[in-house]
């Protein structure tokens, strides 16, 4: 295989462990930054180009892993990829989707995948009402649009609460705020996804004095044993928005599992320390099998 992995660096940990991957199984690989490449639109054809070369028929699958600050610019080259044909372990719509917290919610909600009660609004006339619709303080209060637990606080009372909405109203930031699930202990789980089944799993911890449980803000983690509801879960959501492979968080409650995200371009470097399991290889060996399967079928 021909494989372009999207990406602003070789050397981060997770570019360069699928980079690794690729290679030691026998493929031809190449680090993409998508910040670099520029889309041409002429005539009904389209181009992407990268160092003053049309790549776009180069690959044979893509690899994307958009970073939050680009991700429309990235999700733009993923689509034009797309388009031609080549084959993506992320979509470019779904890419959008997981990065905005509460059009995933909404999906989640609409298939029925088990959410914490959420609100959000832009109206910041009625913050105590807002409040109210969640039972009160404490409540969550995150960015739509954040990862690796930025962006996330916790309001213990009514006043704190309205405080901080309406700070981020007069910003004029996009938030949405959701129930505390007291009894989750400041953990969640991460489950890794590829393709249609799981390869591996973790059971983050946050630090004594914060209730955010990613591993970049400090916590710990353990390898995770799921639930058949809780694996049936990370599959749906995962497939839910066109994720082929996805990190997906979910958190226990009194209630059962409740997912409170998807990633579409899940690190690997904790998952791989505290699982032992080597995530990069399936990536590269669930790739083979879709080539191999394509491949067959164009045959015929």
């Amino acid at each position: 295989m021909n494989i372009f992995i999207l990406s602003v660096g070789q050397n981060i940990y997770s570019t360069k462990r699928i980079y690794d991957e690729a290679v030691k199984r026998g493929h031809d690989v190449s680090v993409i930054n998508h910040n670099k490449c520029s889309i041409k639109l002429s005539g009904g054809k389209r181009e992407i180009i990268y160092e003053g070369e049309n790549i776009i028929d180069e690959p044979d699958v893509i690899i994307p892993r958009i970073g939050a600050s680009v991700t429309r610019h990235g999700a733009a080259i993923v689509k034009e990829f797309e388009m031609n044909g080549i084959y993506s372990t992320a979509r470019s719509l779904g890419i959008l989707r997981a990065q905005n917290k509460v059009r995933t919610l909404q999906i989640m909600n609409r298939k029925g995948i088990p959410i914490p009660d959420t609100v959000f609004s832009v109206n910041p006339e009625n913050i105590k009402e807002q409040i109210e619709l969640l039972g009160g303080a404490p409540v969550i209060i995150k960015m739509q649009e954040g990862t690796q637990g930025m962006g996330v606080m916790l309001a213990e009372s009514k006043k704190s609460a309205k405080s901080i909405i309406d700070t981020f109203y007069r910003m004029n930031m996009s938030i949405l705020l959701q129930e505390f699930i007291k009894e989750s202990n400041s953990e969640d789980i991460r489950v890794f996804v590829v393709g249609d089944k799981i390869v591996s799993s973790m059971k983050r911890k946050g630090l004594d004095d914060d209730f955010r449980s990613n591993i970049h803000r400090g916590g710990t983690a353990t390898k995770a044993d799921l639930t058949n509801q809780e694996r049936i879960m990370a599959i749906k959501a995962a497939g839910y928005l066109g994720l082929p492979i996805a990190g997906v968080d979910l958190i226990r409650s009194k209630r059962g599992p409740l997912l409170i995200e998807v990633n579409s371009t899940p690190g690997l470097q904790g998952i791989e320390a505290y699982t032992k399991v080597n995530v990069a290889e399936e990536i590269i060996k669930y790739l083979e099998k879709k080539c191999s399967t394509k491949n067959s079928r164009m045959r015929r």
